[in-house]
Order: C-alpha cells, then sequence, then structure tokens
C-alpha cells in the first residue's frame, strides 16, 4: 500500500521558491567578487551582508513550506554548503588579498590566506561540526564577519591581522561550543537579540567608514563579548550546572 502523501502544485511552487531564494546568494556572492576585484570593499561586505540575511533565514521558510517532505529528491543544503563555502571562506579570503590586511611579505600573506581557506575546508568535512543541541562544534566559518570586524572596525596592522586569522584558524579545531543563533533552542532570543544588533551596528559602520565613531566600535565589540561569553558559559558551565 503506498502511504506516500502528495503534494499540491501550490505546495511544490512554494518548495522551489525556496530553493529558488536559496541559490540566489550565489548572485550575490558574484557581485562581491566583482566588488573586491575593485576594491570597492563596502560594496562587497553589503553583497556578502545579503547573502548572511538569506542564509540565515531560508531555513526558517524551508521548514514553514516543508521542503524536504515536498522535494524529497533535491537537496537544498548542497546549495547551501557550496554558497556558504564562497561567501563564508572564499570571497573573504580574497577580500583580505585584495584589502592588504595580511602583511606584503609573500609568505606571510599565504600563510594567513592557506589558514583560512584549508581549516575552513577541513571544518565542513567534519561530521560533528553542528552538535546535536545545535551548537557549532569549534569557531564556525565566518569569515565574512573576521573580515568585516578588521577592515571596518578594529584597523590593526596586518601582523596583527595575520595572528587573529591563525588563531582562529586553530579555534575551528577546539571543541567549543558556539551558538547558533537560528537553532540554537536555549538563549535563543538573547542570541537573535545580538544577532540582530550585529547587523545593525555593522550597517552603521559601513555608513560611517572610514570615520566610525567609538560608540559604534564599542557596540560591535558588545556582540564579540557576549558570543564569546556565550560560548565559554556553554561550554564549560551549562550543562554543569544542570547536571547532565
Amino acid at each position: 500500500m503506498d502511504t506516500k502523501q502528495s503534494y499540491s502544485r501550490t505546495q511544490k511552487a512554494l518548495a522551489w521558491l525556496v530553493h529558488c531564494f536559496t541559490a540566489s546568494g550565489i548572485i550575490f556572492a558574484l557581485l562581491a567578487i566583482i566588488a573586491v576585484s575593485e576594491k570597492e570593499f563596502v560594496d562587497a561586505v553589503l553583497y556578502l551582508g545579503v547573502a548572511f540575511i538569506i542564509d540565515g533565514v531560508d531555513g526558517m521558510f524551508a521548514r514553514m513550506v516543508k521542503v524536504k517532505e515536498v522535494l524529497p529528491h533535491f537537496d537544498g543544503s548542497s546549495i547551501d554548503y557550496v554558497i556558504d563555502f564562497t561567501t563564508y571562506a572564499v570571497i573573504p579570503a580574497f577580500f583580505f588579498y585584495q584589502g592588504d590586511l595580511l602583511p606584503e611579505d609573500p609568505t606571510l600573506k599565504w600563510m594567513g590566506l592557506i589558514a583560512i581557506l584549508l581549516s575552513s575546508t577541513f571544518y565542513y568535512g567534519k561530521t560533528t561540526y553542528v552538535t546535536e543541541d545545535f551548537h557549532f562544534e569549534g569557531f564556525p566559518v565566518m569569515w565574512n564577519l573576521t573580515v568585516f570586524y578588521l577592515y571596518f572596525v578594529f584597523g590593526f596592522t596586518p601582523m596583527h591581522n595575520l595572528i587573529v586569522v591563525i588563531f582562529l584558524a586553530i579555534l575551528h579545531f577546539i571543541p567549543l561550543k558556539y551558538p547558533y543563533p537560528s537553532q540554537t533552542r536555549e538563549h535563543k532570543t538573547l542570541n537573535w537579540g545580538f544577532s540582530v544588533l550585529c547587523f545593525v551596528v555593522g550597517g552603521i559602520a559601513i555608513f560611517q567608514y572610514p570615520d566610525v565613531q567609538s560608540w559604534v566600535k564599542l557596540l560591535a565589540n558588545l556582540v564579540i563579548v557576549y558570543f564569546g561569553g556565550m560560548t565559554i558559559y556553554k561550554t564549560f558551565f551549562y550543562y554543569k550546572k544542570d547536571g547532565k
């Protein structure tokens, strides 16, 4: 007896629209590549921001229209992986290169670029980079946010930027539990709140650049302090507190 549920054309159309929405991120990836190549770094970050927003909300839309059930033979997560790796690792590495964020010495420059790309590649190869309770295991591949902070907020020297890159690349493989704002169930309101704050402050910083005001930088750093503190809490204290 065939127990498969049939879905209407409208349901299938909506599911395909969600896949198209997810796939549209690659268009903004291309726009970001063009902007970086022309050293239009503000535009590049804006395009990466749009791709980031698409990646952040497409899963919610997919669950709303039951994409996996309606279109079981089409895997939207594969589209996600391609776009994510492009926008979270490859384009930011190109940004580091074009934006002169790393030392001029070719050996040091390529050390940083290779660290970004190889650590990201191996991170995606892990089968446990998202835990059962929906946290990132190890620092997530978010070089787009890293390059934004280093270019628009911190203003470190190239050598200091290289140290940050190497440090974060190592953190990919240290099993700390980083909040996954769109998935982590605990403290979801706070996680979403600080994620929104990050976008708002980021937009203001881009608008004010190159004269980003100190209060904007303070709020940007507050976002880092929150997610860093939550990571430490979730890794070392949360489950011990609950006796799990």
